[in-house]
């Protein structure tokens, strides 16, 4: 059954009805499909394009292909190109020729535009709970390791000592803008086309507000031209996608760092790490760096995406076709990623005391220059100062905090026993308490303000059930090579 082919004499050409068919793809739009046409069929009734009963009858048929989709008995014809003319088949043979009635004022072009944003803020609620996990990981490392010392990077140089609950939480704060800008693209996808059939709009009086309150979206799509061309809510999802991907990155990469023998500060757990073939004493960690990886991949989705819409015209084109495998691919990258890197910074064993020793004097540079600026030194002064006891220590060959308050005063007499105390470590972080900073009392803070955000999304059903996670590969061959 073609949704098109009146006007045809002959067959499609084999090879170009596989080019044509998305049914691969898109038949994990099934549920949100056929909510939509339920939705559609009341409001044909309501607006006395059928009637009562018909409506019934064409509801009550959707039901039971939902209800075979579900329970994994549905069966893909040869000639389904696409979800949408696999359900409309079925419906046909179960509802009979009222079935032919459902599309009235209806187009794939608005139909498809409504399924793949209901679709889609299913899955952005399901991502939000899954950042929510991760950061609750986060969280819960840093109140355990709350005062454990980390020497600070910058350059992936050794810079200034911070505390390790400061640095986890540092990417707790990248997740929440990631929760906020997925919840700004949620709002915008909750924008109904459905009645702007192909470009014109429908040529039936449907009620298209009761109609979008049927369906739960907030607002309705004010030009039937834009609607159905419209993709710009998936390209902000695979922004938001490949942006979050990029921050899951740059924190594995560190862990990955601060994981080596080198190093020593975490191990993963051996539940979120792997060997290898050939050396045995390897433990790899592999799942950070999938991470790492998929970073490319996600940001890749984007750009192919924006090369598609980049030279269409308006309206609808089918290059559109193209839009839901990398969103669908993003979502299920982030919905395993996320889950594997909450447990991994869960179960990652720290190693306190090698953090510790790492900590040497120079780090303390900045809080003896300091110390100088607040006996009244000017502070390129002080910066001044301080390099030349660095340059003083490393000729001597001794660590800066072995250079007694003597040597400290060759240097400038501006230097007293305080200072030798600065560079003994005495006080250390005692002088970052900004909100903000890395002292023990602006973490504490900082923790009860990440727990005050709380979870981001709505309950969602459980991850079995889902429908936005649900692909039924039954007979997935006859999907993509369709006999002749």
């Amino acid at each position: 059954m073609k949704l098109w082919g009146g006007r045809f004499e002959g067959n499609i050409d084999p090879l170009a009805m596989r080019l044509n068919a998305s049914l691969a793809v898109d038949q994990r739009l099934c549920d949100v499909d056929i909510r939509g046409s339920v939705a559609w069929a009341r409001a044909l009734a309501r607006a006395g394009v059928i009637a009562p009963a018909e409506a019934e009858t064409l509801c009550a048929g959707l039901q039971k292909v939902w209800a075979e989709f579900n329970g994994g008995a549905f069966r893909y014809a040869a000639g389904d190109e696409d979800i949408h003319t696999a359900v409309e088949r079925r419906l046909g043979e179960i509802a009979g020729p009222v079935a032919g009635k459902l599309h009235t004022g209806r187009s794939r072009n608005d139909q498809v535009a409504t399924d793949f944003r209901l679709w889609l803020a299913e899955a952005i609620d399901v991502l939000a709970l899954r950042l929510d996990h991760l950061q609750g990981a986060l969280t819960a490392k840093a109140e355990a390791e709350l005062e454990t010392v980390l020497p600070g990077y910058t350059h992936t140089q050794r810079a200034q000592p911070i505390l390790f609950s400061h640095w986890l939480l540092s990417h707790y704060w990248a997740l929440e803008r990631d929760q906020q800008r997925l919840a700004q693209t949620r709002a915008r996808v909750m924008t109904m086309p459905l009645g702007s059939a192909a470009l014109a709009g429908t040529g039936f009086p449907i009620d298209r507000a009761a109609l979008a309150a049927d369906l739960g979206f907030e607002s309705i799509a004010p030009n039937s031209v834009d609607a159905v061309g419209d993709r710009d809510f998936a390209a902000e999802f695979l922004f938001d996608a490949a942006l979050a991907g990029i921050h899951l990155s740059r924190m594995a990469d560190t862990l990955i760092l601060y994981s080596t023998a080198e190093f020593g500060f975490v191990e993963m757990s051996d539940a979120y790490s792997t060997g290898s073939s050939i050396m045995p004493q390897k433990k790899n960690p592999d799942m950070l760096e999938l991470a790492r990886g998929k970073a490319g991949t996600l940001l890749g989705m984007l750009t192919g995406l924006l090369a598609v819409l980049k030279g269409l015209p308006s309206a609808y084109d089918k290059d559109l076709q193209e839009d839901k495998a990398p969103v669908f691919a993003a979502f299920d990258t982030l919905d395993v990623l996320l889950p594997v890197l909450a447990g991994t910074v869960a179960t990652m064993r720290v190693n306190r005391e090698r953090m510790r020793a790492a900590v040497d004097a120079s780090l303390l540079a900045t809080d003896l220059a300091d110390h100088l600026v607040k006996k009244g030194v000017p502070f390129r002064q002080a910066h001044g100062l301080v390099g030349r006891v660095v340059r003083k220590a490393l000729e001597a060959g001794v660590s800066m905090d072995q250079l007694s308050a003597a040597q400290l005063r060759e240097v400038s007499d501006q230097f007293d026993d305080e200072a030798v105390a600065v560079l003994s470590g005495a006080s250390l972080l005692a002088g970052r308490t900004v909100a903000g900073g890395t002292g023990l009392d602006s973490v504490r803070a900082q923790l009860a303000k990440a727990r005050e955000h709380g979870a981001h999304a709505p309950a969602s059903p459980d991850d079995t059930h889902w429908p936005a996670r649900h692909i039924d590969q039954t007979h997935s061959e006859d999907i993509m090579h369709p006999a002749s």
